[in-house]
């Protein structure tokens, strides 16, 4: 069966995209970033997973803390993990059996402005990760780290599933323990969020209060494929106004 690992953006201009197959000296996605007016600037992760996902959790919330530009703060969360709506301001991070729905982990983030992110949600599909194959705290930590990640604007380093690993979650592999071991954040990505959080705006996207918007779980709700490569496809779904979804699929065998 192949198995892919998913992430969708909400973006306010699809034009604006910018996507990469390869090892990246320079993984921002798109330049998208949380807008703000200091740094460090703490980003809440809205805790609706289950007691199997909740060390998981804040083990990705405590590393990606070691950002010198952002913390994280594990609180609450106000939607369920089937649902898993998303909330201005902050992320909500889910888990539940989604479905063989081929996907292990989907990250959203939503657009305003351009590139400035208002929410995002993290969901991660037990439908798999209840599998002797993915379940293991292995790729648990891994997916994880990497689809929370996504929420700040970052890409991958890496989509290539077979090569060497580079020692970062943000690296796409089929064996998470490496060597090395793709289980954390490296000093690339602390490297990138510094580049992606150089400059300060005017006005505060974190704890905002706009409107967004969602896509479902599946390859039907995802729109118009735009780009596709050996490991990635890219969708794109308009909703008008300046409101589009875009969906970054990552297969894996």
């Amino acid at each position: 069966m192949r198995l892919k690992l998913l992430a969708a953006v909400t973006a306010a201009a699809a034009a604006t995209l910018t996507f990469s197959t390869s090892a990246q000296a320079n993984h921002s996605w798109g330049g998208y970033h949380w807008a703000r007016t200091a740094n460090p600037f703490t980003l809440k992760l809205g805790n609706n997973v289950s007691s199997a996902w909740t060390s998981y959790l804040n083990t990705a919330s405590s590393d990606w803390s070691s950002s010198s530009d952002l913390d994280t703060s594990v609180v609450a969360g106000s939607t369920t993990g089937s649902t898993c709506a998303a909330t201005t301001g902050r992320v909500q991070v889910c888990n539940s059996t989604y479905g063989t729905t081929g996907w292990l982990g989907v990250a959203s983030i939503t657009l305003s402005g351009g590139t400035h992110i208002n929410s995002g949600t993290v969901k991660v599909n037990d439908t798999y990760f209840n599998t002797s194959t993915y379940n293991t705290p292995s790729w648990r930590t891994m997916v994880m780290c990497q689809e929370v990640g996504h929420t700040f604007g970052l890409d991958h380093q890496d989509t290539n599933q077979t090569n060497t690993n580079l020692g970062t979650c943000m690296d796409y592999t089929n064996n998470p323990d490496g060597p090395p071991s793709n289980l954390h954040p490296n000093s690339h990505d602390y490297s990138e969020l510094s580049t992606i959080y150089s400059h300060l705006d005017s006005s505060s996207t974190v704890n905002g209060s706009e409107a967004v918007k969602q896509v479902g779980n599946d390859k039907a709700s995802w729109g118009k494929r735009v780009a596709r490569s050996e490991h990635a496809d890219t969708y794109v779904r308009d909703f008008g106004n300046g409101k589009s979804v875009v969906t970054f699929v990552i297969w894996a065998d």
